[in-house]
C-alpha cells in the first residue's frame, strides 16, 4: 500500500527555518482494523493520523468552492459510478471491490482541522464536505468524526456545507442547527432516481431514495432548508420523462428548497466499473453507452442541456425552481486570494 504517495505539496512557507513536513501521514501510523458486526461485515478500515484535512480544490476545477474537507477515503455506499475510485488507486488499492471494502479513515481529523482553522494564515472560507466521498457513509457510525468537525467549524463561525446521501446526518441535527446560528452553511442531499430495483444494484450500500428524501423533509422541519442534488441522471435507465417528472414531484413534495440535476459523468476508474456494471445488468444498453460517451467523461452538451432544461420546468411547475449548484449550498463567491494550501490540490465534484 502506497502511503508514502500522499505528499503535501502546498505553498506553505517555512516557518523558524524549518521546512514544512512532507507527508500527510506516516506509513507507521497506520492502524488497519476489521469489526465482525454485520454492518461492517467485508470492510476493512485503515486508521491513520493525518497531518492536514483541509484540500484547495484546483482552480481549473468546475467546482464552486475552494476548500474541502474529507475525513473518509473509499465508500461503501458503492456506487458503481461514483467518480473518486481513481484515488484509491494512489494508494495501490483496488478502484472497484477495494473503493467499497478498503476505507481509509483520518482518526484525528477533528483535532486536526480545529488547529488549522485557528491557524492566523485561515481567512474563513467556506469549506464543502461530502463532495468526494459521503462524510455520512456507514463507518461515520462508528467513527463519529463529523460532530468533531461541526463542532469545530462552528466554534470558528466557519462557513460550510454538507452534501450526503447519508441518512445518519440527522443524527447531528443538532449541531447543524447550532451552526446555523453563528455561520452560512448549507446542507444537500443527492437523490438521482426513486427506480429502487435500479437503485439496489447501481447504489447497493446507499439508503432508499425515499428515505435520504425523509432526511430533506426533517431538515426543513427543523429550520434547515435542504436542497437536492438530483445526481446522477443515468442515461435511458433513469432519464425518461416519466421518470423525472416522478422524482422532481417527490423532491418538491419533502419541501427541498432547490433541485440540481446532473447528468452521469464517467472519468477513469468509474468508467471502467460502472461499464462492467452494465455489461452484467444491462447488456443491450453497453453499444449505446459508448456512443454517448465516445468523447471523453462527459455525455455531451446537447444531452445535458436536454436533461437540464426537463428538470428546471419540471422544477417550476412544482414551485421550488432551478438553482446554481452553489446556491444550494449557500457557496459565497470566493476572495481573490485565499490562505495557501496544506494538503495537495484534488480534484472533487459532487
Amino acid at each position: 500500500m502506497r502511503w508514502e504517495n500522499l505528499t503535501v505539496e502546498s505553498g506553505e512557507p517555512a516557518e523558524h527555518g524549518r521546512a514544512a513536513e512532507p507527508a500527510l501521514f506516516g506509513a507507521d501510523a497506520v492502524t488497519t482494523r476489521t469489526f465482525d458486526t454485520p454492518e461492517f461485515r467485508g470492510i476493512t478500515f485503515h486508521e491513520v493520523r493525518a497531518r492536514s484535512v483541509l484540500n484547495r480544490v484546483p482552480g481549473a476545477s468546475r467546482m464552486p468552492f475552494e476548500w474541502t474537507v474529507n475525513p473518509y477515503r473509499g465508500c461503501s455506499h458503492a456506487c458503481v459510478y461514483c467518480f473518486a475510485r481513481k484515488t484509491h488507486s494512489y494508494l495501490d488499492l483496488d478502484t472497484g471491490i477495494g473503493f467499497d471494502s478498503q476505507i481509509v479513515v483520518k482518526v484525528n481529523a477533528p483535532e486536526v482541522l480545529r488547529r488549522q482553522l485557528a491557524s492566523r494564515r485561515w481567512q474563513g472560507d467556506h469549506v464543502a464536505m461530502g463532495t468526494n466521498v459521503d462524510c455520512y457513509q456507514r463507518a461515520e457510525g462508528r467513527y463519529r468524526l463529523m460532530p468533531g468537525i461541526i463542532s469545530a467549524l462552528t466554534d470558528h463561525a466557519n462557513p460550510f456545507s454538507i452534501l450526503t446521501k447519508g441518512t445518519l446526518i440527522l443524527r447531528d441535527l443538532d449541531l447543524l442547527t447550532r451552526a446555523a446560528e453563528v455561520a452560512d452553511i448549507g446542507v444537500s442531499v443527492s437523490v438521482g432516481f426513486l427506480d429502487t430495483s435500479l437503485w439496489r444494484t447501481v447504489e447497493p450500500g446507499t439508503p432508499a431514495p425515499e428515505r435520504r428524501l425523509d432526511v430533506v423533509r426533517t431538515l426543513g422541519e427543523h429550520g434547515i432548508g435542504c436542497g437536492v442534488l438530483m445526481a446522477p441522471v443515468i442515461p435511458f435507465l433513469s432519464d425518461d420523462a416519466a421518470q423525472l417528472r416522478a422524482t422532481v414531484r417527490a423532491i418538491a413534495a419533502a419541501g427541498a428548497t432547490s433541485v440540481t440535476p446532473l447528468v452521469l459523468h464517467l472519468r477513469p476508474g468509474a468508467r471502467e466499473w460502472f461499464m462492467a456494471w452494465l455489461a452484467q445488468h444491462h447488456p443491450h444498453l453497453v453499444r449505446r453507452y459508448e456512443r454517448l460517451y465516445a468523447e471523453g467523461a462527459y455525455a455531451p452538451k446537447w444531452y445535458q442541456r436536454r436533461i437540464t432544461r426537463q428538470v428546471h420546468e419540471l422544477a417550476t411547475e412544482y414551485g421550488i425552481g432551478p438553482t446554481r449548484a452553489s446556491a444550494a449550498r449557500r457557496i459565497r463567491p470566493a476572495r481573490p486570494e485565499t490562505a495557501a494550501a496544506s494538503e495537495p490540490t484534488q480534484l472533487t465534484l459532487i
